[in-house]
């Protein structure tokens, strides 16, 4: 149960609470199912909603006990399941006025099923369902998903703007979205600069973040990490067969090295010599599945709609965190925090994964673009009007690109992305933004 051994003494502003206060109120309100990685704070996220928001809250765990999954065994009858579950709870469950969640949900199959029913039998209740590994559970199992019949929402590891909210300097989001907006140069580029730097390291895992907050210690971030990278390797044993899993875990372990190369697309033989697609396709979606990585395939034309021009068998994969991806590095905190020499090499594969991720949570589906192996351009999205905007991402303050000029001339872009290390800025139809500020790029 993911609240049990965390102190959420801080208070962690999460941007979903507003999408769950017009759930709440939604006259089309069904059951909402919340799907993210394993501690992305899916729990602590709808126990908070449902203490401000609700009379009270009924929470039951499907992991913790298997009781409550026999409740559901009998038949699927809301008004039955619901006395059952009060019963349990010891409290009542009121339409509108008790938030009911159902965490873990992928555990019992027939607690999902029932979500249906609820919506259309017993819509009066308010449910969240929550689920770490919904997305491996729905392609593996004989899920009779209720289709059509839910509310999902995808929760990911906190955002650079929500660090910044949660470590108290919620002043200097709104300072670096307001020169977003402008492309006015920030005053405390160099201050946003460092906290980036920290964000790297510490990435938006909220224990990661509260054990940083209580000790300032990032041995205590790195433990807490180790711990989180333990938990998905313990939930491949738990919800793969163990050929599977062996398969899933050497992907996984794969994935620094992938990213330490110089041109970072996935490549089969590193996970093994001479390993086939067809061996490594299933594991790499089951990561992909339960929210570890993020998948980025290439396009081969810079035109709409990116997806018809994606070319699947090649592609890139990244952590959804960062701080995560540290933590499998086993990079020195000190080589971050203080441009150490010897990490230039790498800090362009971290940059790049931050800004694949940063786009993931906005909402984008991030593609890459390459030509005849000669120019590639980092990221390539498309925003809600149709633009398709390219991406260039680089580490430090050098900001010469071949690659870049190449898709502009071909495809004649709306306006272009450079992030860096350099301050904001809008020349020559390049917008420059600065590595802090990715979280403005939102549809």
């Amino acid at each position: 149960m993911e609240h049990k051994n965390i102190n959420y003494k801080h208070n962690m502003e999460r941007k979903i609470v507003a999408y769950l206060k017009k759930w709440k109120d939604s006259p089309e309100r069904m059951p909402l199912i919340i799907h993210g990685a394993r501690q992305v704070g899916k729990t602590y996220t709808a126990l908070s909603f449902g203490k401000e928001y609700y009379k009270n809250t009924a929470y039951f765990n499907f992991e913790d006990n298997i009781e409550i999954g026999n409740i559901f065994k009998r038949d699927l009858n809301p008004e039955r399941i619901v006395k059952e579950l009060s019963a349990k709870s010891g409290q009542t469950i009121f339409k509108g006025d008790t938030l009911i969640i159902f965490d873990e949900i992928q555990a019992c199959e027939r607690a999902l099923t029932s979500l249906k029913y609820f919506c259309e039998n017993a819509s009066g209740y308010h449910i969240i369902a929550a689920g770490s590994l919904l997305g491996v559970a729905m392609n593996r199992e004989t899920y009779s998903f209720p289709v059509g019949k839910v509310n999902i929402i995808t929760l990911y590891p906190m955002d650079f703007e929500e660090y910044l909210w949660a470590i108290g300097e919620k002043p200097i989001a709104e300072l670096i979205r307001h020169s977003f907006n402008t492309d006015e140069p920030l005053s405390i580029h160099e201050t946003a600069l460092d906290l980036y730097k920290s964000y790297i390291l510490i990435g938006g895992m909220p224990q990661a973040l509260l054990e940083y907050l209580a000790e300032k210690d990032y041995n205590f971030v790195m433990a807490a990490q180790k711990n989180i990278n333990d938990a998905y390797i313990a939930d491949m044993a738990k919800y793969a067969t163990p050929n599977e899993t062996t398969k899933i875990m050497a992907a996984f372990n794969s994935i620094p090295s992938q990213l330490a190369k110089a041109n970072r697309k996935f490549q089969y033989k590193v996970i093994k010599s001479g390993a086939r697609a067809y061996e490594y396709e299933t594991p790499l979606e089951w990561l992909r599945a339960s929210g570890v990585v993020i998948k980025c395939n290439k396009v081969k034309e810079g035109k709409l709609p990116l997806a018809a021009f994606a070319e699947n068998d090649f592609f890139k994969v990244y952590m959804t965190d960062t701080g995560l991806l540290c933590s499998k590095f086993g990079i020195p905190p000190n080589a971050v925090l203080a441009n150490m020499p010897g990490l230039d090499s790498f800090k362009g594969a971290l940059a790049e994964n931050y800004v694949a991720s940063a786009l993931i949570i906005n909402g984008y589906t991030p593609y890459y673009w390459e030509s005849q192996g000669k120019a590639e351009v980092d990221f390539v999205i498309q925003d809600y009007e149709g633009n398709i905007i390219p991406i260039e991402v680089k580490s430090s303050d050098n900001v010469r690109s071949k690659s870049l000029n190449q898709f502009i001339s071909r495809y004649k872009p709306k306006y272009s992305i450079r992030i860096s290390a350099r301050n904001f800025g809008f020349e020559s139809g390049i917008k420059s933004v600065p590595l802090y500020a990715v979280f403005c790029i939102c549809f």
